[in-house]
């Protein structure tokens, strides 16, 4: 694996501001940019060689004046270019797995664009080994630290599932506030067994215990944390709702938000995940730039 940050790079506004995303984080880490253009190929039998011929032209010059333009932001970092021919589905899986960080492009609400579109960006997000962040065409501006690492007054936002815990993805929140000088929030949405909503209703007392388990549980988890982190500054929040509906409310406003997607162990293959219904529905609705980590 090497150590740099990639980014998928397909000429629209959301791959665009994806690069410009993956650039500021190069910088934080201290790590090389490299920018990935994916020429489908075989290409349909309908689309004539010489369009095919300009398309590699014009991907060319894309890769070519997006690097210049990142030089130029960001002066010292190292950015490297890759235009290549294959399966997108396939070629960007191997790219993510060969980085510490993928970012894509995302349209949100419901889809992606370009050479991203459906099933190859939810594959790679599915696929990879590595952390996959997915950057809207307006996230590149999300309020964020200065990439120079100083001070910030932003947030990162994790999600954290109580039934499967585990505590990569809050790592990877917590070093990524670290790098940013900004707060992690961690949310878990939880509902009471159906009997106990009413017993809520007859005695709040039962509720409040119930609460409390909870965020007793939530602290537990997050204490180990803490402790390596002690300069980021935490908010634990675990409220009654929906997870999905929690984590899109608090991420209004917020520099980054996490989710976790489970590995599915063999025989079903490596390349094999299950993207669950938050981190779906996050991915799709949120307008903060989103980092699905794999776990398990």
């Amino acid at each position: 694996m090497t150590v740099q940050v990639t980014v998928g790079l397909d000429g629209s506004p959301e791959s665009l501001a994806a690069a410009v995303w993956a650039a500021r984080e190069a910088v934080r880490r201290e790590v090389p940019l490299h920018m990935v253009h994916v020429e489908e190929w075989p290409v349909a039998p309908a689309i004539p060689y010489p369009i095919a011929a300009y398309d590699a032209q014009r991907s060319t010059g894309l890769l070519r004046d997006t690097a210049e333009q990142l030089r130029a932001d960001h002066p010292g970092l190292e950015v490297t270019t890759e235009q290549a021919r294959g399966r997108a589905r396939s070629l960007l899986r191997a790219a993510a797995d060969e980085s510490d960080l993928m970012v894509l492009g995302s349209r949100g609400l419901g889809g992606f664009v370009g050479f991203l579109a459906g099933s190859v960006s939810l594959a790679v997000v599915r696929g990879s080994h590595q952390p996959v962040v997915l950057v809207r065409a307006d996230g590149a501006d999300a309020p964020a630290a200065p990439a120079t690492l100083g001070p910030g007054a932003g947030e990162i936002v994790v999600g954290a599932d109580l039934r499967h815990p585990d505590t990569s993805v809050l790592a990877f929140a917590f070093l990524e506030a670290a790098r940013r000088g900004a707060r992690v929030r961690v949310v878990h949405g939880w509902a009471p067994p159906g009997p106990s909503v009413y017993a809520m209703v007859a005695d709040p007392g039962v509720g409040e215990t119930a609460g409390g388990r909870i965020a007793s549980a939530l602290a537990e988890l997050v204490e180990p944390l803490r402790r390596s982190y002690p300069e980021v500054k935490v908010v634990e929040d675990a409220v009654i709702g929906a997870a999905a509906v929690q984590l899109l409310e608090a991420s209004v406003g917020a520099e980054l938000v996490v989710v976790g997607r489970r590995r599915f162990p063999a025989p079903r293959g490596p390349h094999i995940g299950h993207i669950g219904h938050v981190a779906h529905a996050v991915i799709h609705h949120c307008a903060a730039p989103v980092a699905v980590v794999p776990f398990g």
